[in-house]
């Protein structure tokens, strides 16, 4: 059981009593033994000086203490004085620990003893310079990257530096004067540091030092455990009772008169870092909304182009890092002075329907939870909620004397002045009062209305009324667009005049923010009353056309209101006027369609910035509501869209206008209105009271399966892609779940970038060699898949059916299938549907219509994917086959799109450029039964039998009409895909049983080839391979010889025979195991085959004769030279002669 809380005090507490303590007894030694002399002679050694000069440098830690301190008594340094600073200063650099900086605090102690006025002074002015921060416009001119750099070596080199300050300020060495500790000096050497720092790159200084000098210079204990304050804890108070918990009831160590800091300096320290803490949490939450933001618009981006570019993902992740780096400092700041950390706020979303109707449970009804912040957003997004609230105040720009605030008047203008509120007051009330009033005939009307035409009189009686009472309310003379006021223009100088012209100008290319933000500064600056009126013309004489302008000349009006409240006034009126003329004029609809229209629009978008009063905006609508038909259909259409959102989620409106809204829907229900204003009516109620949705359930998936979508959707990469390989290969494959995963992720190329299907293709192909299963299973569903896209022929699905077939050409590069797999597709993607496979013009298919190009698209990507492999040999011959019928199957469609024929044409051009487009249908029909025809031919189809079939026979697909056909080498494994011509083999009765000529021709030339590419190192083997390969493929002696008695028994009779048949017999030598068999073939004597091989006979049998006439002129020529070298030796000897006869 531990008992240290209950038996003694903890052992902080007596770290903390032992420290102070040292620091004391250090503090009394400094002050008491300062300039005592040394009484025995000094050694003034120039090599130990020396020596000790260059030991100080080099480190003030605890491995150069003893020696160093055992020198300083016995030398005499006198001349050295100037040079201990800066040497002092490069030992303190390298002090990295406490014990280290306590052996340095007790060198430099030593130091002071000895000379206190010649050394002291100089290292306090060293160590302030060395604390020094940076010169501003030192960094102004440095990069971000080179000035992260700085600062990060300034701090690694002043940290050491201000630890050693904090000790020297606490054991007597700096002070702010005598008798006094160096508080005040470390006060503003942090200060400087921290003021001067607008990145907040000193703070993780000002950690430091609160980590080790929190409790004497603040007052307050550095934690033993890392905890933070809780966030219900007021912030800047530092009590005793939160102190005492915060710190574990850690108790006084001393009394007040022998703490080493005074308590002012101590209050005056903890205030300071209190200010500065509150200055970082308000960074920190600016940081955290800008993050959040940028986080939206990457979001928004990627939704919209499908992918986050990579300088907005440096710019977020540069964002983030510096977040991060400010969000660790801050909570290190909280846990050390034990306040509470900032409240930084989630991205939550806030789209909830108002229930309009009796009957449903409304929150304007008082039924719903009216606390759900849910239920209240006046504004789409964050983005209009900032344009219309987030307005500046001109007084943080313009001196207040320009505004008019501190304007002196005198009582008879304050009395007109009160007079003026005081019926501004009273009208307000009237026409709320007249409002209620309208809401009461509201209710009784929605309470009584029948289906009949009362609607339709009271209606037009209240359209009428309205007329005369807005007469009677503005009777009052109100200034119209263009005429001139009574009163004089104030005569104003050259300059300004010219000033506001060029202002003025400028307003019509306010298209931004912070643009319009600035002309209304600017405006201030010139503000008087001419000017005002001129502003005032010259925004309600907007075009008509402009209708984009309108909501910054709104934020325009709303800027200035606030100090200039005429303008607002004086365009509301304006307004207010045009809209009672065009209700005179509802008739005339056409003609003023786009006066309307910007009447509407200017009047919402006033509203929501507040200078169009409720009353008035409300009276509007129920104006147009009374006379429900023509051009109020338009105008109500209008007002719910520009501004019925704020109002129905506006305290002060949302009851009023829910009734509006409803007795609304009710007249649209028994009005007969055409089909635009429905349209229009219904668009404008869901956009300014969308439906509820539920949200969308997100669904669980485990984390390993995370971490797979992961690798696949995020870290998948031409770079990454090695280790991605590796990281899955790592994975449990005999975990069904896992496998299941994969199989899902390498079989919807859709969801990956289009850009990365092929890295998808080679990872299925890297996968290959280590589960060969797998890749088979993921081939087979994505062949199914556009199988599966035809037979629907969905729209919805058809980026997913580009996907697919992309990702099929892909894995056909990196030969994961054979070609046979892609001609058949392409194949089945012009013929599946059609009857017996063949398309015709107008002749419309349930799953290919004539007026569907989306199978031309698959072609085209299929093509663009692959189709510059098939370029030699028999491929090429099949793709030529195909492109003929491709372009019989375009022919048969309706005229292709612009975007289609440019993506027909660039493919076409990239697999055959020199290729001629068909140009009529029947052209290419020509062409299509040229090439059955030919495709028929070499299949031997053409025969006696035949010729009474119809053309039109020729022309249909081969697999409709034979069903036991030899299946081709090239079959692919989905049932019922029509194959390409080619790869079809057909026979009938009379067809001999063999390969074809081209076969043949094909067969001989790659043969051919192979034999010439054999190098010809590897053609010289040893003796016994040879001896080895020639015993198991030569047969025996007996076999052999019984071979040749026959052919020679059969020379005449068998031979001559087998070629009057047209067959050459060909010996087919088998072995398996130790038994030996022979089997005789008959080769049709007109293939490319016997003809070779007789060819080959005659040409070694005409060797053979050569070499035997050779080696007979050889033999009688060596016996001529022998006679003749015998008569020649017989002549020389005198011996018998010999006569040659012959």
């Amino acid at each position: 059981m531990d008992t240290t809380g209950s038996n003694g005090p903890p052992p902080r507490v007596d770290e903390e009593v032992a420290r102070r303590t040292k620091r004391a007894q250090l503090k009394h030694r400094n002050v008491s033994e300062a300039g005592k002399e040394v009484g025995k002679a000094l050694d003034s050694s120039l090599k130990r000086h020396t020596a000790w000069v260059r030991r100080i440098r080099q480190s003030l830690g605890v491995e150069n203490h003893d020696q160093i301190m055992k020198d300083i008594e016995p030398l005499s340094l006198e001349k050295y004085v100037e040079e201990m600073p800066g040497a002092v200063l490069e030992g303190i650099a390298r002090c990295k620990t406490e014990k280290d900086v306590w052996s340095a605090v007790e060198i430099i102690s030593a130091l002071h003893r000895r000379f206190p006025t010649s050394f002291t002074p100089n290292l306090v002015s060293t160590l302030l310079a060395s604390l020094a921060p940076p010169p501003k416009g030192s960094l102004a001119s440095l990069a971000p990257e080179q000035r992260e750099k700085e600062d990060s070596s300034r701090i690694s080199r002043q940290r050491p530096v201000l630890r050693v300050c904090a000790e020297l300020a606490l054991v007597g060495i700096i002070r702010d004067a005598p008798g006094r500790s160096g508080g005040e000096w470390m006060i503003r050497v942090v200060k400087d540091l921290l003021s001067n720092d607008p990145t907040l790159s000193s703070l993780p200084l000002l950690s430091v030092f609160l980590k080790s000098y929190s409790l004497p210079y603040l007052g307050i204990s550095s934690p033993s455990n890392t905890k933070q304050v809780s966030s219900a804890t007021e912030v800047g108070t530092l009590s005793e009772e939160t102190t005492k918990v915060a710190n574990g009831a850690f108790p006084a160590l001393s009394k007040e008169e022998d703490e080493l800091v005074e308590k002012e300096i101590r209050d005056r320290f903890r205030k300071m870092c209190e200010g500065y803490f509150d200055s970082v949490s308000k960074k920190l939450v600016i940081e955290h909304n800008r993050l959040q933001e940028q986080d939206r618009r990457n979001h928004e981006a990627y939704i919209r182009s499908g992918e986050i570019f990579e300088d907005r993902q440096q710019a977020y992740e540069k964002m983030a890092k510096g977040y991060e780096k400010l969000l660790a400092s801050c909570q290190t700041l909280s846990e050390l002075l034990y306040l509470p950390m900032p409240p930084l706020k989630s991205a939550t979303q806030k789209s909830e329907s108002i229930q309009i109707g009796s009957n449903t449970n409304s929150i304007l009804d008082g039924d719903g939870d009216s606390d759900d912040p849910i239920r209240g957003g006046k504004w789409e997004d964050e983005e209009e909620r900032r344009f219309f609230e987030d307005i500046p105040d001109l007084k943080d720009y313009v001196p207040k004397g320009v505004l008019g605030i501190e304007e002196v008047q005198t009582d008879a203008e304050k009395e007109k002045d009160q007079e003026e509120r005081d019926k501004k007051e009273e009208k307000e009330r009237s026409d709320r009062a007249r409002v209620e009033e309208e809401v009461r005939q509201l209710e009784e009307e929605l309470a009584n209305m029948t289906v009949s035409e009362e609607g339709k009189d009271k209606g037009e009686m209240n359209g009428s009324s309205y007329l005369d009472h807005r007469d009677v309310v503005f009777s009052a003379p109100t200034p119209t667009a263009g005429t001139p006021k009574n009163s004089s223009p104030l005569l104003a100088p050259q300059g300004p005049s010219q000033l506001l012209t060029a202002l003025l100008a400028r307003l019509p290319d306010a298209t931004n923010r912070t643009f319009i933000d600035q002309v209304a500064v600017d405006f201030a600056f010139l503000n008087s009353k001419a000017a005002r009126k001129r502003l005032i013309k010259f925004m309600s004489q907007t075009p008509k056309n402009r209708i984009d302008l309108l909501p910054h000349y709104s934020r325009l009006i709303a800027i200035l209101s606030k100090y200039l409240p005429d303008i607002g006034t004086e365009i509301v009126s304006i307004l207010d006027e045009e809209f009672r003329y065009l209700q005179r004029k509802k008739n005339v609809v056409k003609e003023l369609a786009e006066t309307r229209l910007k009447n509407i629009t200017f009047l919402s978008k006033l509203t929501k910035f507040g200078i169009v009063p409720a009353h008035v905006i409300l009276h509007m609508f129920k104006v147009c509501l009374d006379d429900f038909s023509g051009s109020n259909v338009e105008n109500i259409a209008l007002l719910l869209e520009g501004c019925g959102r704020f109002l129905l989620r506006s305290e002060e409106t949302q009851q009023p206008f829910s009734k509006m809204v409803e007795l609304m829907r009710k007249k649209q229900s028994m009005r007969h209105l055409d089909q635009r204003q429905q349209l229009l009516l219904e668009n404008a109620y869901y956009q300014c009271n969308p439906p509820e949705r539920t949200a969308k359930q997100e669904k669980e998936r485990t984390p390993m399966e995370l971490f797979m979508r992961h690798l696949i959707y995020d870290v998948l990469t031409k770079k990454t892609i090695d280790k991605v390989l590796k990281l899955i290969r790592k994975l449990d494959w005999n975990d069904p779940v896992i496998q299941r995963s994969l199989h899902k992720l390498f079989t919807k190329p859709w969801k990956v970038k289009y850009g990365s299907i092929p890295l998808l293709a080679m990872l299925a192909y890297d996968l290959q060699r280590y589960y060969p299963a797998f890749t088979i299973a993921v081939v087979d569903q994505v062949l199914e898949d556009i199988r599966r896209g035809m037979e629907q022929n969905v729209y919805s699905i058809n980026q997913r059916r580009l996907a697919s077939i992309k990702y099929l050409g892909e894995v056909y590069i990196y030969r994961l299938i054979s070609s046979g797999i892609i001609f058949d597709t392409l194949w089945t993607l012009v013929t599946f549907g059609h009857p017996e496979g063949r398309p015709f013009p107008n002749q419309p298919s349930p799953i290919d219509m004539p007026d569907d190009f989306f199978r031309i698209r698959l072609v085209c990507v299929l093509l663009d994917t692959c189709g510059m492999c098939f370029d030699r040999g028999s491929q090429q011959k099949k793709l030529d086959n195909f492109l003929t019928f491709f372009q019989l199957y375009v022919l048969c469609k309706e005229p292709l799109p612009m975007d289609v024929e440019f993506m027909l044409t660039d493919s076409m051009e990239a697999v055959r450029p020199k290729l001629v487009m068909a140009k009529s249908f029947e052209d290419a029909a020509l062409a299509v039964d040229e090439m059955f025809g030919t495709a028929f031919q070499n299949a031997g189809l053409l025969s006696g039998d035949d010729s009474d079939n119809d053309s039109g026979d020729e022309d249909e697909r081969p697999e409709e009409k034979e069903e036991d056909d030899v299946p081709s080498a090239s079959d692919s494994p989905i049932d019922e895909r029509a194959p390409s011509p080619e790869a079809v083999l057909l026979r009938n009765s009379q067809e001999n049983i063999g390969p074809t000529e081209e076969d043949d021709a094909d067969f001989a030339k790659e043969l051919a080839k192979m034999v010439t590419e054999v190098p010809a190192g590897s053609r010289t083997i040893d003796k016994k391979t040879a001896q080895a390969m020639w015993g198991s493929t030569v047969p025996p002696p007996g076999m052999r010889k019984k071979r040749l008695d026959g052919n020679d028994e059969d020379a005449d009779g068998t031979q001559g025979g087998a070629e009057q048949a047209g067959v050459m017999n060909f010996t087919l030598f088998t072995k398996r195991g130790n038994n030996q068999t022979t089997r005789q073939l008959a080769i049709p004597a007109e293939s490319a085959l016997a003809a070779q091989t007789r060819t080959a006979q005659e040409q070694d049998k005409a060797e053979q004769q050569h070499l035997k006439r050779l080696v007979l002129n050889y033999e009688q020529r060596e016996e001529v030279e022998e006679l003749k070298a015998l008569e020649a030796r017989s002549r020389a000897g005198g011996g018998i002669k010999i006569r040659l006869v012959g």
